[in-house]
């Protein structure tokens, strides 16, 4: 290389010439090192997220009850619900007796009753929202020896079916 240095008469001629050549080679044939580096990268970011989900204190046993009493309210009130359709099927007298007794409920007790149902999902909704974790997408690496979809290159499709020839 230095004889086409001194031939050329610009020292730094071949270097950058070199590096054009890598630069358009890795545009057709992608560079084997940058792929290990992305699959190094995705599966760090993959392990982050998992060690992340295992970081958080130890609960204690009141921590533990209490969560679970937070999941209770969506369970119950969905098969209630459901509970209500089989109570009105094996004993229909008495559940229209019940929604006679719902139906004298006055109207401001049951906007009440809306609001505390509201705000009770509200501020469960606004807690998970507030704490959710962003994360970074994970940048897909393709796989060395996978061949590309047939369609991802309409110019080389329309090339193939021309018998590759000119």
């Amino acid at each position: 290389m230095g004889v086409i240095e001194k031939v050329i008469g610009a020292p730094g001629a071949v270097s950058a010439l070199g590096q054009a050549a890598k630069g358009v080679a890795e545009v057709f044939v992608p560079s084997a090192t940058r792929k290990m580096e992305l699959s190094a990268e995705a599966q760090m970011a993959a392990l982050n997220q998992l060690g992340e989900e295992f970081s958080l204190a130890p609960q204690s046993w009141f921590d533990r009850l209490v969560n679970g009493l937070n999941r209770l309210p969506r369970p119950l009130l969905a098969f209630g619900t459901l509970g209500l359709f089989v109570f009105a099927m094996f004993d229909p007298v008495s559940f229209a007796q019940r929604m006679v007794g719902l139906n004298a409920v006055p109207e401001p007790l049951w906007w009440l009753l809306g609001a505390v149902v509201a705000f009770y999902f509200g501020a469960r909704e606004t807690h998970y929202f507030r704490n959710r974790q962003v994360t970074e997408p994970v940048v897909a690496v393709p796989v060395a020896g996978a061949a590309a979809a047939p369609d991802a290159n309409p110019a080389l499709a329309d090339w193939r079916a021309g018998g590759g020839q000119g």
